[in-house]
């Protein structure tokens, strides 16, 4: 009994259903087939690895090389971007990839059912899996962004697994699967967008950060090269220029950053956002927070989610490029992600973990992997992004 007990907590390769939306909690079994010895009679199976064992893929994910080939199709999957050549202050994101799968080992322990929200994102209606990393090169930043933007727009347009003949909300009217990358610093974000507006158009962005990244280059870093002064702090700047913003309905949360002048509100505006402090948390609280945001962007065109982990305070996440204190906790922002369920995710990022500066105990991955385990359960809650699964009542709202 205590063997089957065991057993039943491994870890492996998550089972994925078909349009099943069942949440049973089955024994989870793995690779090994010569290792399976019966506990009791009547058991049977293969013997699973270890939560501590195995190849570290998100949520041990199943693996599968998408750069490599198109065979295998996908609702949702994720991607590494490791590139750190674009921070100010301390470098070390381009281990960010490896460090949230690390830190995500033990998301699927007991099945990966998410209880707040009602919905198991490791087993439901379609397919999730981990593509790797795009190849990017650490000596030239032209070129890493352009691989960036090729290696996640070759992703973003395949068929999906699921509804692939159903109508969608993408510019060509098709349904596409979700990416969800794994950065590297946020400059990555730049790219990213640029592959978007392949997809869908100027896109509506919900951005957790500490820092607006907005600056216009001459004030964040000066501007000696073109390729100098696109960076973590001016993406956004860049994308608003490149029209790939919609125009005033993008938001900001978490903010709590110094500033250059009152005037670096004023750009920020002209790039289209508004923001939520993270200090207002003390006074409108996490369903406050979650109000603001869904009244900026609205539930019915598409959205795309960017995460900085400096969003959360050091306390909880240190290994970042650009700490700042006075941020929320883990257990907050987790919270707000979950208020965002019914909003149209086409695809998201999360930034800036440097597992360098981490703690032995992996405080940063870890919370960081739990952080996508919500962004993942809110997109699966919503369901395959069809015209009729995303259509809703409420528009984007005007500027604030």
């Amino acid at each position: 009994m205590l063997f089957t007990s065991v057993a039943l907590l491994a870890c492996a390769s998550c089972v994925l259903s078909h349009g099943d939306h069942a949440h049973d909690q089955t024994p989870v079994s793995g690779p090994h087939k010569s290792l399976w010895y019966n506990a009791l009679p009547g058991d049977g199976g293969t013997q699973a690895d270890s939560v501590f064992s195995g190849i570290s893929t998100f949520g041990r994910l199943p693996y599968f090389p998408c750069l490599a080939s198109d065979e295998e199709k996908f609702d949702i999957a994720f991607i590494g971007a490791p590139f750190d050549t674009g921070t100010s202050y301390r470098p070390g994101a381009r281990f960010g990839p490896s460090g949230i799968r690390q830190g995500s080992r033990r998301l699927n322990l007991y099945g990966g059912y998410n209880v707040p929200l009602a919905e198991n994102p490791f087993n439901f209606w379609g397919k999730v899996i981990d593509c790797g990393d795009i190849p990017v090169t650490s000596y030239d930043n032209h070129y890493a962004l352009q691989q960036i933007e090729d290696g996640h727009n070759a992703l973003l347009m395949r068929t999906p697994f699921t509804a692939a003949k159903e109508p969608g909300i993408s510019k060509a009217g098709k349904t596409l699967p979700r990416i969800i990358t794994l950065g590297g610093d946020h400059t990555i974000t730049l790219p990213l967008l640029r592959s978007i507006n392949k997809a869908y158009g100027p896109i509506s962005v919900i951005h957790f950060d500490s820092h607006l990244d907005t600056w216009k280059p001459k004030v964040f870093g000066g501007a000696p090269s073109k390729q100098a002064s696109i960076n973590h702090g001016t993406y956004y700047y860049h994308a608003s220029e490149e029209g790939l913003l919609a125009n005033d309905s993008s938001i900001h949360a978490g903010i709590r950053t110094t500033l250059s002048g009152p005037s670096d509100y004023e750009n920020d505006g002209y790039c289209g956002f508004t923001r939520v402090e993270a200090r207002e948390i003390d006074e409108i609280g996490t369903e406050g927070i979650i109000k603001r945001i869904k009244d900026r962007v609205g539930t019915k065109n598409p959205v795309y989610l960017s995460i900085d982990i400096d969003t959360l305070d050091p306390a909880f996440a240190p290994a970042t490029g650009t700490p700042e204190t006075g941020g929320w906790s883990t257990r907050e922002l987790r919270t707000i992600i979950r208020g965002l369920e019914g909003i149209n995710f086409v695809a998201a990022d999360l930034v800036e973990v440097a597992p360098a500066y981490d703690t032995n105990a992996e405080l940063t991955t870890m919370a960081a992997a739990d952080v996508l385990y919500e962004v993942m359960s809110v997109m699966v809650k919503k369901g395959p992004l069809t015209v009729k699964a995303t259509s809703a009542e409420i528009e984007p709202a005007a500027e604030l």
